[in-house]
């Protein structure tokens, strides 16, 4: 018989220290008690009691829309961060790890405008769709199929679990599993349907693929339509060599395979081709995938709406 076990929905959420506040909040609004202390006992005897609670007003709402406040799921204090970060690094980058070259003359025209190299966690994609990590090792991306859950009896749910539950505890490195929605072109499938319409035996055959055809182009009209992909990212350091490192990431991707057949669910290991066309689509989801050959090359310059 199996127990439910309760597990937090984000496993990554900050420990609460003190009063239901984690460590960087309790950070802020410490600080900015201090701060507003050391304020007070400087000018404490000089400046009125209510003028320096007015003084001081402006401070403590700052501090506490740092420590609380959030923005798209993201503290406010890392987002400050992240947009001055933004503010002062160079928008021209390049794809090569070498020094940067020289910007372009529409770029060494304006004002404060440089360039720097471009720093990705993923140096590339190798032999076998394996990602480089460069220091951090290797990853192997594979696609996974999915089963019904709620369908299942209790029996089988129990199984399915177990199952789950043995390739967990196989794991001997991270692994990760990704769900990402991407957008679905149709146009394809519509393109076909009325190409090969003429070719079929019954008029009444053709008058239906045209229907069906009609139908597919007024649903992608009207709706975002959408599928789900699952990922399944497995990575191995750089330990004993890139080759060494590689062929681990393979044995685990194929020891997944074997475990999770048991559920019903297919392990497909991703080629270089959809390797880098999935890279490609985290930078920018909402755009059409880009052919091999207008990926920017190492060295050249990446500016928004040109390469990537």
């Amino acid at each position: 018989m199996s127990w439910p076990v309760r597990i937090p929905a984000d496993v990554e959420q900050d420990d609460r220290i003190v009063g239901g506040c984690t460590a960087r909040q309790v950070a802020i609004l410490g600080g900015t008690a201090v701060l507003l202390y050391v304020a007070y006992l400087i000018a404490g005897e000089h400046v009125d009691l209510l003028v320096f609670a007015a003084g001081a007003a402006p401070v403590t709402v700052a501090g506490l829309l740092l420590a609380i406040g959030r923005r798209d799921g993201v503290p406010l204090d890392r987002y400050l961060l992240a947009a001055l970060r933004h503010m002062v690094s160079p928008k021209a980058l390049a794809s090569s790890p070498e020094q940067a070259p020289a910007a372009p003359a529409w770029v060494a025209a304006l004002s404060g405008a440089r360039s720097a190299p471009l720093r990705l966690p993923a140096r590339g994609v190798i032999g076998d769709g394996l990602i480089d990590l460069g220091p951090d090792g290797v990853a192997a991306v594979a696609e996974v199929s999915t089963v019904s859950f709620a369908l299942r009896t209790p029996e089988e749910q129990d199984a399915l679990v177990a199952t789950f539950g043995r390739w967990l505890n196989s794991l001997s490195g991270p692994a990760q599993i990704l769900l990402r929605a991407q957008r679905v072109d149709l146009t394809p499938t519509i393109n076909q349907l009325v190409e090969g319409a003429g070719a079929l035996a019954h008029p009444a055959l053709t008058a239906a693929a045209h229907e069906h055809a009609a139908f597919l182009a007024e649903l992608s009209a009207r709706h975002d339509l959408l599928r789900r992909q699952v990922l399944l990212i497995v990575r191995e350091p750089s330990a004993g060599g890139e080759e060494a490192a590689a062929a681990r990431a393979l044995r685990r991707v194929e020891e997944g395979t074997r475990l999770l057949s048991a559920c019903g669910v297919t392990v497909r290991l991703l080629n270089a081709e959809t390797t880098s066309a999935v890279l490609a689509s985290c930078f920018d989801p909402a755009a059409p995938p880009l052919p091999t050959d207008q990926l920017a090359d190492s060295g050249e310059v990446i500016t928004r709406g040109g390469h990537r």
